[in-house]
């Protein structure tokens, strides 16, 4: 009897290290089906690196939210020989940051600046340098190039080249015919841009014929100067550098031709600066204009201003 006991005893022995043996295993298995599970959602493999399911673009982030995390409008107005640049900044702009709105008014300098101080709107874009009363008033000059200002003729005139004081006698009247200057006996008329330009203040100013011109027309845009000149027998009027194309021909003044490079020499009388006015220093301005004003001073900026026919600062 004690024998059978003792088999039977065995026998309950063996069956529970048997179950044993299997629930050991059926554990590692789990867990090591856990442990893949773990890896293929990204989480931490063995390794302690993490997969690429589990991998954040950190660029890519960067990316989408450098294009969504402006929003808003900026209101600019002013000079309208900074028509291409102006348009050219904001489509530049509004691409890298399509949550914005920019919607350049080309009113003239003088208006651009009135409503600058008026605070109706945010930029006040002048194509000349601002003048002691609109600094006092608290306007700031931000001048973002340099521009020169072309005198045309029609291209029938054979004249090339004026000096200072040549200029100055034109565009008072004190020598009303060509054939006084080595060109045809034919009578000048003087075209000119209208009381508040930025690029008649500018020229005027450098010419030293300040309010005492006498223009046979007053056009209030610069394509449209360029566009009376160029049907006009006889006339001459300026114009901002970058809009002179093969419809006119560009006078060089005391010699020296409207380029680029001689702009940047200073060795061509008749350059001015392009400014961005603000009310206040552009750091105390809004996060939306401070950002606007940084592309502009960036590399991608630079590049826009050249590709306008503009001249960098450096």
């Amino acid at each position: 009897m004690k024998r059978r006991i003792k088999g039977v005893f065995a026998l309950l022995m063996v069956c529970v290290f048997v179950a044993g043996a299997f629930s050991a295993c059926a554990n590692k298995s789990d867990d090591k089906g856990s442990n893949q599970n773990t890896t293929d959602e990204g989480t931490t493999d063995p390794t302690g690196t993490t997969d690429d399911a589990g991998t954040t673009d950190d660029a890519a982030t960067t990316d989408d939210a450098a294009t969504t995390d402006l929003s808003g409008t900026i209101t600019m107005a002013g000079s309208t020989s900074m028509e291409k640049l102006a348009n050219a900044a904001a489509e530049g702009f509004m691409a890298k940051y399509t949550n914005v709105t920019i919607s350049p008014e080309f009113t003239g300098s003088g208006a651009g600046i009135e409503a600058l101080i008026a605070k109706t709107i945010e930029i006040g874009n002048s194509s000349r340098a601002l003048k002691d009363e609109e600094k006092t008033a608290g306007v700031v000059e931000n001048i973002i190039c340099l521009d020169g200002i072309g005198v045309v003729t029609d291209t029938a005139n054979t004249v090339t080249n004026l000096t200072k004081d040549q200029l100055a006698q034109v565009f008072t009247g004190a020598i009303t015919n060509w054939k006084d200057l080595g060109g045809a006996d034919q009578p000048i008329v003087v075209v000119g841009r209208e009381s508040g330009s930025g690029t008649r203040d500018a020229f005027e100013e450098l010419v030293a014929v300040k309010d005492t011109c006498k223009y046979s027309n007053e056009i209030n845009s610069t394509g449209g100067v360029l566009a009376k000149v160029a049907s006009t027998p006889g006339a001459i009027g300026y114009v901002s550098l970058d809009v002179i194309d093969d419809t006119v021909s560009a006078l060089s003044i005391e010699g020296v031709e409207a380029t680029v490079d001689n702009i940047k020499a200073g060795t061509y009388l008749l350059q001015r600066p392009f400014v961005m006015a603000t009310m206040g220093e552009i750091s105390e301005q809004s996060a939306l204009v401070q950002a606007f004003f940084s592309y502009i001073q960036s590399d991608e900026g630079q590049e826009l201003i050249k590709s306008v026919g503009l001249i960098t600062l450096n």
